[in-house]
Formats: C-alpha cells, sequence, structure tokens
C-alpha cells in the first residue's frame, strides 16, 4: 500500500496540483493586495471617499444587536471582479505567450518543385508516340 501510494504521490498531476496550489496561495496574496491597497484607494477617490465596508442596517438596540452589513457584500463584491479581471487578463497574456511560443519561427514555405523526373520522361515518351 505504501508503494502504492508513492507512485501515486510520483505521477506528475499530482506534483502539478501541488505546484499550482503554493503558487495561487501566493499569487492570492498578490491580487488582494493589488485590490485593497492599490485600486479600492483609487475608487475611494472617485467616489468621494465613501467606504462601503461601513454601510449596514442595525438589527436591534443594544450591545447584542446584529448588522445587515450589505456594505461588506458590495465590497466583497467590487474585490471580486477587480480580481476577476486581474486574472483574466494574466490568463490572456500567459495563453498568447504560449501561443507564441508553440509558433514555429524558421518554418520554411512549401517550394513548388514541378513535375518529376519521371513524368516528364512519360510526356516525352507519350508525345513521341503520337507522331
Amino acid at each position: 500500500m505504501l508503494s502504492e501510494f508513492k507512485d501515486f504521490i510520483a505521477k506528475g498531476n499530482v506534483m502539478d496540483m501541488a505546484v499550482g496550489i503554493i503558487i495561487g496561495a501566493a499569487f492570492t496574496a498578490i491580487v488582494t493586495s493589488l485590490v485593497e491597497d492599490l485600486i479600492n484607494p483609487i475608487i475611494g477617490l472617485f467616489m468621494g471617499g465613501v467606504d462601503f465596508s461601513s454601510m449596514g442596517i442595525p438589527l436591534g438596540d443594544g450591545e447584542d444587536a446584529g448588522v445587515f452589513a450589505y456594505g461588506n457584500f458590495i465590497m466583497a463584491l467590487i474585490n471580486f471582479l477587480i480580481i476577476a479581471w486581474v486574472v483574466f487578463m494574466l490568463v490572456r497574456y500567459v495563453n498568447k505567450v504560449k501561443a507564441a511560443a508553440e509558433k514555429p519561427d524558421d518554418v520554411e514555405p512549401e517550394v513548388e518543385t514541378g513535375p518529376s523526373e519521371t513524368d516528364l520522361l512519360i510526356e516525352i515518351r507519350d508525345s513521341l508516340a503520337k507522331r
């Protein structure tokens, strides 16, 4: 059973998936910082400094009352749309790079060589036979 587990782990798909998860986690931190630290302040600047995350409706009186925090939902939705756009642009760029890498640069154009020597000899023979 241990050898089967080693074979399973050694397969390329499992290792690729592990690398993808690790890179994805690191990329998530970068994109989150991009959205929260760079893009959201610009959006706030254009919207007059409005911070949606503080918006909500109290659901009662007192310390134990909850808050219907629709502002947090709006911020999460904006963050999602921005992150989805950034990921889309990244995937689009990677696909262009892959397509360029797969396209061979030194492909020789096909040159028409004309009829072969055998074809010419057959044509000459047929032409002489008609005389």
